[in-house]
């Protein structure tokens, strides 16, 4: 981006950061740093940013590119036409955005064969100019003189009628009107919706919005992203209205200049130019902008959830045996060792119609004690609260914990090709339980195998821009795997990917040459995988973990290009390099300023000291169990007023959905978060947070539950 700088005094002046910083932050960007690098290891050149405001620059870069190119293409159109005057060039030049840009570009685009056009080529330019003007009194008197049969200009009407369409185009494209209209849709527009007839009961989960007006303005994105659905669907008519007097009216003060026959020739092409251009057009404009920015409040929706998600606390290395619930088809299980490798498949009947509880039983405890299991991870869809109770109801010989995990995703793992080549010689139903013990174990190693956008935890995410969903989720997913580290040794081709600056092709010459030579001793001997340089080195390195390695910095996240400063460290305290990493005692003896250095800046000191106190830590919380209330099994369990324990399984703008134990998750709305006004249910929970909720209202015909957080309710 170092062809970006002429950007640096803007983006300074918009983000609030000194210009020398943002100068820099573009040449990282043009030598081919990574945001999670450049936020890890370049702190002294960007001023500390952290990884939110470097990816918002660099967006921002995108969007002034985009705009530079566009005015470039646009005066070179125009200038082709001969019609370029300074002023217009002024004008496009200094312009802040594509959408002024379009608008002075807009009489000169070339259009499609419009009424205008064709009026344009009958020669009635000039009758159109001379009506307004609105000088005659005449206008039919004007017209006469361009009635030509050859022309299909039979008489004066017909020629009238041709020069209002093009005064009706010019009107249209008139950027003061223009912009007048759009300020009194964005500030008295009313979305209506009423629902299509005969559509009632198919689209009754619309319900609320059969008779529905709201003005757009004010409209919640998740309000708005329900009816555009309940629209592509069918269910619902939606108008987006303004007072059609008001529009007029401010159309009249622009263009009518006299109160004669020529003016009111304009006021018949005003409302031409109206019903026929001008709303159409602005309508979906407006639609269009109130759209994008309901796209970007989901997207950053999800994309949190995605985050809190892979973020998970770990259950960690544990012998783990997996069931992936059902009725008919059984309960498919699976043993895994403490590095997640398959050991043993098969199936159990335990519930009807087979109902072999007591084979079951007899599997599971046998299974248990031959593979020494530490844990149980139970699938939380179709029989998932009935197969905890059965697993809990067993008296094993051993101490073990049963968990229920939440599938979303597992079944999208199962059938796609990474799961085929990880597991060629077993079903969907073995990959699907072992997706289910592995995301246990470690979430954030599982769940980066499955599209983050069929993890299931958004708002309308597949009714959002897929294009800037996907963008907003890669860098959220590159971003938890680089705070978390990953261990070289282990780590899937997925999650290798992630990893600053290797992607798809390095992360498979990683595993390639694991297979082929062993176990990595070093991060040096990543340079000797083919194709991966220097670049690629000083990029992913930081953050790749290597255990018992010849180098104990190895499994830190101090960088290689640091390690002399750690030996330095050893040197003044003279002990040797192992006795300070993960001895507080020691590096706490040290003072960050007498390692500072012309090219190590005091925040890379302190984040190397932080390390050395507690190397290769992770950002993840410890594990916590939840219980659900053995009672409470079905939604037509539920009582109004019950107090019980849940867990946070998605969030969204409108508030969190909760998981009771009742295979349909409860309702939080925003206004039952808390005691207190709350403005994002991200203040107050996050994913597979554990809460306890009471319960405000059942809808069983619905299947809705609502659900209060609020301390005044639940700890009564």
């Amino acid at each position: 981006m170092s062809e970006f700088q002429h950007f640096v005094p803007q983006l300074a002046a918009e983000f609030q950061i000194d210009k020398h910083f943002v100068a820099n932050l573009l040449m990282l960007f043009s030598e081919g740093s990574t945001i999670p690098f450049i936020a890890r290891y370049r702190k002294e050149r960007t001023g500390a940013m952290d990884e939110e405001t470097i990816a918002n620059i660099g967006k921002r870069v995108e969007q002034l590119d985009l705009l530079e190119k566009r005015k470039e293409f646009v005066l070179n159109a125009i200038k082709e036409l001969e019609q370029l005057t300074p002023a217009l060039e002024k004008s496009i030049s200094e312009a802040k955005t594509l959408q002024e840009v379009e608008d002075l570009y807009a009489p000169y685009k070339p259009k499609r064969r419009t009424k205008a056009t064709i009026a344009r080529e009958r020669g009635l330019e000039p009758l159109a100019k001379k009506i307004m003007a609105q000088y005659s009194d005449t206008p039919e008197k004007l017209a006469a003189s361009f009635v030509n049969p050859q022309k299909e200009i039979h008489n004066e009407a017909e020629a009238l009628a041709g020069a209002r369409d093009i005064i009706a185009e010019w009107v249209s494209e008139n950027i003061q009107g223009r912009n007048k209209i759009r300020h009194l849709y964005h500030h008295e527009g009313v979305v209506s919706a009423v629902v299509v007839k005969d559509k009632e009961e198919e689209g009754k989960k619309y319900s609320q919005y059969f008779d529905w007006n709201e003005p757009i303005s004010k409209m919640p994105s998740h309000r708005l992203l329900a009816l555009l659905r309940a629209e592509e669907e069918g269910i619902l008519k939606l108008k987006l209205k303004v007072d059609v007097d008001k529009v007029l009216e401010m159309l009249d003060f622009i263009f009518v200049k006299a109160n004669n026959e020529s003016a009111a020739q304009v006021q018949i092409a005003i409302d031409d130019s109206w019903k026929r251009l001008l709303q159409p057009s602005i309508e979906t404009e407006i639609r269009s902008h109130y759209k994008e920015q309901a796209d970007q409040v989901a997207i950053k929706v999800f994309s949190e959830n995605v985050r809190q998600l892979l973020l998970a606390p770990p259950m960690g290395q544990k012998r783990v045996l997996a069931l992936d619930p059902g009725f008919r088809t059984g309960c498919k299980l699976v043993i895994l060792n403490e590095q997640g490798d398959l050991l043993h498949n098969e199936t159990i009947f335990p519930h009807p119609p087979v109902s072999d509880r007591k084979g079951a039983v007899q599997k599971l405890k046998s299974l248990v004690n031959a593979y020494k299991i530490e844990v149980i991870a139970i699938g939380n869809g179709t029989a998932g609260r009935e197969t905890e109770d059965f697993v809990r109801s067993i008296p094993f010989d051993r101490e073990l914990v049963a968990v229920m995990v939440n599938e979303s995703g597992a079944s999208i793992y199962s059938a796609s090709k990474v799961a085929r080549d990880e597991f060629p010689d077993y079903d969907i139903t073995v990959r699907g339980a072992v997706s289910i013990g592995r995301r246990l174990m470690d979430p954030l190693a599982e769940l980066v195998k499955i599209d983050p956008k069929s993890i299931g935890v958004g708002q309308y995410q597949h009714d959002v821009n897929q294009k800037l969903l996907g963008e907003s989720l890669n860098h959220v997913v590159e971003s938890c795997v680089n705070a978390v580290g990953v261990d070289l040794n282990t780590a899937s081709e997925q999650l290798l990917s992630y990893v600053s600056g290797l992607g798809t092709q390095l992360a498979s010459g990683i595993i390639k040459y694991r297979t082929q030579n062993g176990s990595f001793r070093s991060r040096k001997q990543l340079l000797k995988v083919p194709r991966l340089g220097e670049k690629a080195f000083e990029q992913s390195a930081g953050f790749l973990r290597i255990k018992n390695a010849e180098n104990p910095l190895d499994d830190s996240a101090v960088h290689p290009e640091s390690y002399f400063v750690v030996e330095k460290m050893a040197k003044k305290l003279d002990i040797a390099l192992p006795e300070l990493i993960g001895n507080k005692t020691n590096v706490e003896k040290l003072n960050p300023n007498d390692f500072v250095e012309t090219n190590v800046g005091k925040e890379t000191i302190t984040d190397i000291l932080s390390e050395l106190e507690k190397p290769g830590r992770d950002p993840r919380k410890s594990y916590e169990m939840v219980a659900f209330d053995k009672n409470i099994r079905s939604i037509n369990d539920l009582s109004e007023g019950m107090i019980l324990d849940g867990i946070v399984t998605n969030i969204t703008a409108f508030g969190a959905f909760i998981d009771i134990g009742v295979h349909q998750d409860g309702l939080v709305h925003l206004s039952q978060l808390a005691d207190r006004f709350v403005r994002d249910p991200n203040e107050i929970v996050k994913l597979n947070q554990h809460v306890k909720v009471r319960v405000t209202s059942v809808d069983v015909a619905m299947k809705r539950i609502g659900l209060s957080m609020k301390p005044s309710l639940v700890h009564t």
